[in-house]
């Protein structure tokens, strides 16, 4: 796969917001995440995670979003813009769901961002838009829970991220894994 996109909006918040404000930009830390981000860390920071166990690594440094979920969305009836679903990085022209575990985002001048896999929906959604949670999930012929709302990803380099910057998709070596609830 050879598709490139664009970072369309970048957002952080300090506290355990569910939306995120969109900055000018944001600065991606190696193994950690967003700086100044509260899910910025080594260890496991979101709150049901770390109910289960603190000390596991935390796979889910950064959050991103294709816009075209928005747009989507939208057309739907929603009021959804870029850091609403509290995500770090809202794309454009990359088909994120559709990446296998462990695709690599060179994202601007010197970021890159390792998919861990996919973004687990909660209740949090319809407290901010009723119905939106049911609007991000679906299901295949098998039953299969399939879920929209965003990948997650941890830095493997340091790096500033904002709106315009250039991102390029490198696959991992086959075979691929299908992303997984992370």
């Amino acid at each position: 796969m050879s598709a490139n996109g664009i970072v369309q909006a970048v957002s952080l918040s300090p506290a355990h917001t569910f939306s995120k404000p969109n900055v000018s930009s944001i600065q991606l830390l190696a193994g950690r995440g967003v700086h100044g981000d509260a899910h910025c860390g080594e260890l496991v920071k979101h709150r049901s995670r770390v109910k289960q166990n603190p000390n596991q690594p935390n796979l889910r440094q950064v959050h991103l979003i294709h816009a075209e979920l928005h747009d989507e969305l939208n057309a739907a009836g929603f009021r959804v813009r870029a850091g609403d679903m509290g995500e770090n990085i809202t794309t454009r022209g990359i088909p994120l769901l559709a990446l296998p575990t462990d695709t690599r985002l060179y994202i601007g001048e010197n970021a890159v961002v390792q998919i861990t896999g996919l973004r687990n929906p909660c209740y949090q959604l319809d407290g901010f838009q009723d119905g939106l949670m049911k609007a991000v999930l679906e299901q295949d012929e098998q039953g299969n829970l399939i879920r929209r709302a965003g990948v997650m990803g941890i830095v493997l380099r340091d790096g500033e991220v904002k709106p315009g910057d250039v991102i390029r998709v490198e696959l991992p070596p086959g075979p691929h894994r299908p992303l997984e609830r992370v």
